[in-house]
């Protein structure tokens, strides 16, 4: 499945930052009542190639072509999503059309819907230059032509009252620290290699304890199975907290990567 001859890609924007960047707390003004986000970081090599693989034409994003130097880099963020707030389940709604339409939700919070396949027209974020400079390099989607970032706080933020700055600043943090981490030693260590579901618990648990597994959801494309994306339960009250093995809340499955994938490599 290995690629090579293309030159390696979807790197350069995501050149891995020496400290962890300071964001302001994140305070939702309003549907406060959830107990959980999920932090979706993507492993972009692995994302290129799922694109790659599906329309023979990647996004904009996955064309760069310097290869950072430390391949934990390579884990970008994806969005930060709050759970289903209680005054919200409380008029019927469920997980499923919860995740599905986010801020669209009818009867509330009943914003317009936002598509992902017109990211560009959701409304500008607001952020302010200095933390889209910052996004910037940890979330290769965000502006151009892709604007992953107007659709991610259209859907997942804007009804909440979240300040953008604190809302991307966040993200930015807490991908800071995973690949800081035990998790991003390991991605980086196993560039390119198989390994087995089991390695890559014992980096979580490393990490975070043991108890931490069940919180990690992966997910995989290909055959044999390439990571594109973890998402990971953090507990909504310790969300402006450095993570710890009580930050995280388990999730009730464990994702489709099975039991070996490849940590793939840039190119196609």
């Amino acid at each position: 499945m290995l690629r090579k001859g293309i030159a390696a890609a979807c790197a350069g924007a995501f050149l891995f930052l020496g400290q962890a960047v300071q964001a302001e707390p994140l305070v939702a003004e309003h549907y406060d009542d959830f107990d959980r986000y999920v932090l979706a970081l993507s492993w972009q090599t692995g994302f290129c190639q799922s694109q790659y693989d599906r329309h023979n034409r990647p996004p904009a994003e996955c064309g760069k072509d310097k290869a950072p130097a430390n391949k934990a880099s390579y884990l970008t963020v994806h969005g930060l999503w709050p759970g289903l707030p209680n005054s919200i389940a409380a008029r019927g709604v469920d997980e499923r059309r919860w995740m599905r339409f986010g801020c669209a939700t009818r009867p509330v919070p009943n914003l317009p819907e936002v598509r992902a396949s017109r990211k560009c027209a959701a409304p500008e974020t607001g952020l302010s230059l200095e933390m889209a400079n910052r996004l910037n390099n940890v979330m290769p989607g965000s502006g151009g032509q892709s604007c992953l970032e107007r659709y991610e706080y259209a859907k997942h933020g804007a009804c909440f009252g979240f300040d953008p700055d604190a809302y991307f600043g966040t993200m930015v943090r807490l991908n800071d620290e995973i690949k800081e981490s035990a998790i991003g030693k390991f991605l980086a260590d196993n560039y390119g290699k198989t390994v087995s579901r089991g390695q890559f618990n014992a980096a979580i648990a490393r990490s975070y304890g043991p108890q931490s597994v069940k919180a990690f959801k992966l997910t995989c494309n290909g055959n044999p199975a390439y990571l594109t994306e973890m998402q990971i339960a953090l507990r909504a009250s310790a969300i402006n907290d450095p993570l710890s093995d009580d930050s995280l809340l388990p999730q009730p499955h464990p994702g489709n990567c099975g039991n070996a994938f490849v940590i793939d490599k840039a190119g196609y």
